[in-house]
């Protein structure tokens, strides 16, 4: 499993696809409708390809209502992996205080694996003067 900032960054990453994909959306499947009354629609010859693919009313509406819905939730998402980051609830003094021990059970944890290796060199040791033993006789 991810750590929570890089879910985060996942989520934003997504949510920012998610704004790409509401714009091409928008942009390719609107009415074409002008702005103001000097505006108007250029005709389109047959070799040219439509800019626009424009969809029915009723249909447009549910598409952006369902981007719309789809950028809320990620928005929500986001929101909670957001309040879920360590460190929200704590200020900097205690911050520093767990570092601290943090830094110390990391010591104590180095003390514990250097004796280890210690440990299994002394044990490699006896084993190799018992093999050489058995190989004499």
């Amino acid at each position: 499993m991810t750590d929570r900032l890089t879910q985060l960054q996942e989520a934003v990453d997504q949510l920012t696809n998610q704004f790409i994909a509401c714009f091409y959306f928008l942009e390719r499947h609107h009415d074409l409708e002008p702005f103001g009354p000097s505006d108007k629609i250029p005709d389109l010859k047959p070799e040219q390809q439509k800019e626009v693919d424009s969809l029915p009313p009723e249909v447009f509406q549910a598409g952006m209502l369902e981007l719309a819905r789809d950028l809320i939730l990620k928005e929500q998402q986001i929101e909670l992996l957001i309040s879920s980051l360590p460190g929200l609830e704590n200020n900097e003094q205690d911050q520093l205080k767990m570092m601290r021990d943090l830094e110390e059970e990391l010591k104590v944890a180095e003390a514990q694996r250097l004796e280890a290796i210690k440990e299994k060199e002394e044990v490699l040791a006896k084993l190799d003067q018992v093999l050489r033993m058995i190989r004499r006789y």
